[in-house]
C-alpha cells in the first residue's frame, strides 16, 4: 500500500478508497483540491498533532511603537503569552539591589547546606510571585485575522520602548510540505475521503432518480447522506481525541 507523502498520493489514496478505478468518482479536480485544502484547515483547526509550541523573539521599532502592536507569522495559530522582557531588564544592578542582596544571601545559604536545593527552590518561587504582584504580566491580545500582537500598558508606560527585544511564546501550525509525514495521518486521509464522498454525491444528487442503461438507478442523495454521517462523526472524534485540552484557571 502506497503510504500519502503529498498532496497528489493523498488524492489518489482517497480515491482509491472510493472505489477508483472500479468505480468512476464523478469529482473534478479542483473540486477535489478545494476537499483537501478544507481537510487540512479543519486538522490544523483542532488537531494536536498539527501544532508544535515555539518561542519566538521581537525587536522593537519605533513603527511597533506608534502602532502599540506587532505584526507576526500567519502561520501562527494563537499567542500563550508574552515574557516580561522591558529596557529596565537588562541594566546594571548595584550591590544594594534588594534582589541581589536576596541571591548573595540564597549561595551563602546552598554553601552552607550542600545539596539543599529545597529552600533555593522556595526562594525563587517567592521571588517570582514578587514580580508578578509588583510587576506582572505584559498584557497581550492576540488579533488572529489581522497578524497583530498587541500590547497594552507596557508601551504607554515606556516600560517597552523601541529598540527593547520581547519574547512571546506561542502555537504554530505544521505546514504539511514541509512534512510529507501530516497526509498519512490516520483521520485526515478518513475525513478527506468523506469530503471527497460528500461532493461526489452533491455532484449526482441532480441525477437523482434518472435511469442508465441496464435499470440501473443513480442515487447521489444516499451517497451524500452516508458522507455527511462520515463527516459528523470524524468532527466529533476529533473534538474528542485529538484536540488539546483548554487551558483553565485556578483561583
Amino acid at each position: 500500500m502506497a503510504i500519502p507523502d503529498s498532496r497528489e498520493n493523498l488524492k489518489q489514496w482517497c480515491l482509491r478508497r472510493l472505489g477508483d478505478p472500479v468505480i468512476e468518482i464523478n469529482v473534478e479536480e479542483s473540486q477535489m483540491e478545494d476537499r483537501i485544502d478544507e481537510a487540512i484547515q479543519y486538522y490544523q483547526e483542532f488537531h494536536s498533532d498539527a501544532v508544535f509550541r515555539t518561542y519566538t523573539s521581537h525587536l522593537m521599532t519605533a513603527d511597533d511603537i506608534t502602532n502599540k502592536y506587532i505584526s507576526i507569522s500567519s502561520d501562527t495559530l494563537y499567542v500563550t503569552r508574552m515574557f516580561p522582557i522591558s529596557s529596565t531588564f537588562n541594566a546594571t544592578r548595584g550591590m544594594f539591589d534588594i534582589k541581589y542582596q536576596m541571591l548573595l544571601n540564597d549561595i551563602a545559604t546552598l554553601s552552607s547546606h550542600v545539596g539543599d536545593l529545597g529552600y533555593y527552590e522556595q526562594m525563587q518561587q517567592y521571588l517570582t510571585t514578587l514580580d508578578i504582584k509588583l510587576n506582572g504580566y505584559p498584557q497581550v491580545v492576540y488579533a488572529r485575522n489581522q497578524d497583530r500582537l498587541y500590547i497594552h500598558g507596557d508601551i504607554t508606560d515606556k516600560d517597552i520602548v523601541e529598540g527593547d527585544y520581547i519574547v512571546y511564546e506561542h502555537y504554530s501550525l505544521i505546514n504539511p510540505e514541509d512534512t510529507g509525514k501530516v497526509y498519512n495521518d490516520m483521520w485526515l486521509k478518513e475525513y478527506t475521503t468523506a469530503l471527497f464522498k460528500m461532493q461526489w454525491g452533491q455532484n449526482l444528487i441532480k441525477f437523482e432518480g434518472m435511469q442508465l442503461p441496464g435499470g440501473v438507478t443513480i442515487n447521489g442523495r444516499q451517497i451524500y447522506d452516508d458522507a455527511m454521517s462520515d463527516i459528523e462523526r470524524l468532527r466529533e472524534r476529533i473534538r474528542l481525541e485529538f484536540e488539546t485540552p483548554p487551558d483553565f484557571m485556578m483561583g
